[in-house]
């Protein structure tokens, strides 16, 4: 059976209609390609509360895997970490220091990884590139996450 996941895309000028979103179908396709079935991809304003907001909607009731393109940087708005950070039960460091090793950049991302109930939560850059590049960084460790946080035994 497929891993569930579900995309968010954090972007003030997407949500204006001032840009066309590149980094959400990257981040589809690439969790396609790994067997993932994505069963919600929505797009909220840039800033701590809309993302934590979006974030426990969408960890409610859900086992699976939940990504954030978008608000890992250094800019006034890129709250991405701050508002996952208010949702989280647990955090995973680990995954973000996986994901900042995946090429020269990474580093720059400020981007956390954690838990809300039986969701894993993890946020990746905005840019296409570097979103795809830091989630196959960590790819190959989710299964074994996601089976925990379904109950499944680990082996």
């Amino acid at each position: 059976m497929a891993r569930q996941a579900k995309v968010l895309i954090v972007s003030d000028s997407v949500m204006r209609g001032d840009r066309v979103d590149a980094a959400g179908p990257a981040v589809v396709l690439a969790l396609q390609r790994a067997g993932f079935e994505v069963v919600e991809k929505s797009t909220v304003a840039d800033g701590a509360a809309s993302v934590a907001g979006d974030l426990a909607r969408m960890a409610s009731a859900f086992t699976g895997l939940i990504v954030t393109t978008g608000g890992t940087g250094f800019g006034p708005r890129d709250l991405t970490p701050e508002g996952t950070a208010e949702v989280l039960d647990r955090h995973a460091p680990g995954l973000g220091e996986v994901m900042r090793r995946s090429s020269p950049l990474a580093p720059l991302s400020r981007g956390i990884a954690g838990t809300r109930g039986h969701a894993l939560v993890v946020n990746l850059p905005g840019s296409p590139t570097a979103a795809v590049e830091c989630l196959t960084a960590i790819l190959e460790l989710l299964p074994h996450a996601l089976g925990i946080l379904a109950g499944e035994q680990p082996h």
